[in-house]
């Protein structure tokens, strides 16, 4: 009875570890929405959940809209820093010149958001973005918001449409890199699929996000 009941420890450390080194953050996967809310710019993107054979993704269809889910979270990246996620779109925005203001538009991409507080202005974020005109990895400053918020392209003009791409960044190091600050904590990811300034048609797929310990 004792060794069992020692087995028993171990395999619970064990299932406790694992769920340590895990954060979820978006369990679509799980039919939920707890804790995404919409917030618009121009127009709406329309987001909801979808089955996609035996999966269930969120859905996101732009049409001249610029509307993006946001979830508020403050997440330690000194015990999880890497984000995880996978997405796929339907079609590039092509002819875009995505330093501009005019084109800043993107089928698909995800924030994560440094606050300010009370010196909103301070506010710091990575835009992660499936660029249609950029190559990958690419690096620049957001035409809107400057060094504030810098863009980098995971995916570009040569990934494949219609097909899932998986994501692992170490977010404290790209913050790093971006920033030149060791930044601990962040506090929100958002999502967003826009076609504001192109007046364009766009629509993309997201799998379920969480951040990890490795």
């Amino acid at each position: 009875m004792k060794k069992l009941f020692i087995a028993f420890l171990m395999v619970l450390a064990i299932q406790n570890s694992a769920a340590e080194s895990r954060l979820p953050l978006g369990e679509f996967s799980r039919n939920q929405l707890d804790g995404w809310e919409q917030k618009s710019t121009e127009g709406e993107t329309q987001y909801q959940l979808e089955t996609m054979g035996n999966l269930t993704v969120l859905k996101a269809n732009s049409r001249a809209s610029a509307s993006g889910m946001f979830k508020e979270q403050r997440i330690d990246l000194e015990k999880t820093p890497f984000i995880n996620w996978s997405w796929r779109i339907a079609n590039r925005l092509d002819g875009l010149v995505e330093q501009s203001k005019a084109g800043d538009d993107y089928a698909a991409r995800l924030y994560v958001v440094v606050k300010g507080g009370l010196a909103f202005w301070q506010t710091k974020a990575i835009n992660y973005v499936w660029a249609s005109n950029t190559a990958k990895e690419t690096i620049w400053p957001n035409a809107y918001a400057g060094e504030q918020l810098m863009m980098l392209a995971l995916r570009g003009p040569e990934a494949a449409l219609n097909v899932w791409h998986p994501e692992k960044r170490n977010v404290r190091a790209d913050l790093q890199i971006l920033f030149g600050e060791d930044i601990r904590f962040i506090d929100a990811v958002a999502l967003m699929t826009d076609t504001d300034n192109s007046h364009g048609q766009a629509s993309a797929f997201y799998g379920d996000i969480w951040f990890s310990k490795d």
